[in-house]
């Protein structure tokens, strides 16, 4: 794991999202972004949300550790599980409605890669939960990001590239906040 290259696309997505995708785009392992990518940045998520929670209930006694952990595992399962629901859902949209190919592990390059914006606000938020407002809105900026890569990796057509960028950039957003919320809805009924 590279973590000098995973800082260096999360940068580029952030700050040159077209530039990054014509990069992105010349990467001849699709699969490449599952280990370069998203899993690192699924690990630093539940890092920082665990870390955020011990400093959040403090150190002492087991609820702690158990409160840290259970919401360690919900971010790790909301994060891994919506991406590949999300890549799932905009790969199926992409074939029904927009007369794409079917081309799934593009578009699960295209999802992982597009996810740097949650991926980024989990990790600040594990850490700093105040800023869930700010966090919110920046959460908008993904759109950019999709529309830039919609265009560039997928080669979606001018036509449909609007409704595709905002139908995935709900997708992307929606996925792991509701798997999220059924982990944690299924954590305090079983328990």
């Amino acid at each position: 794991m590279n973590y000098k290259e995973l800082l260096n696309i999360t940068l580029r997505l952030i700050s040159s999202p077209a530039q990054a995708w014509e990069e992105i785009r010349l990467e001849e392992d699709r699969r490449k972004v599952f280990t370069a990518f998203v899993y690192p940045m699924i690990g630093l998520c539940g890092l920082s949300v665990f870390i955020g929670s011990l400093l959040t209930m403090g150190w002492g006694g087991p609820q702690s550790f158990q409160y840290a952990m259970t919401r360690c595992c919900a971010v790790a399962v909301a994060l891994f599980g919506g991406y590949f629901l999300a890549a799932y859902l905009i790969n199926v949209m992409g074939v029904r409605w927009m007369r794409m190919p079917d081309q799934l592990p593009l578009v699960q390059q295209f999802a992982g890669y597009a996810l740097v914006v949650v991926f980024l606000l989990r990790i600040v938020l594990g850490i700093l939960p105040d800023f869930q407002i700010i966090a919110i809105l920046l959460q908008f900026y993904t759109v950019y990001i999709v529309w830039e890569g919609s265009a560039r990796l997928l080669r979606v057509t001018d036509a449909s590239r609007l409704r595709f960028t905002l139908m995935t950039s709900v997708v992307l957003i929606v996925c792991p906040m509701v798997i999220e919320w059924i982990f944690n809805e299924l954590t305090v009924v079983l328990n």
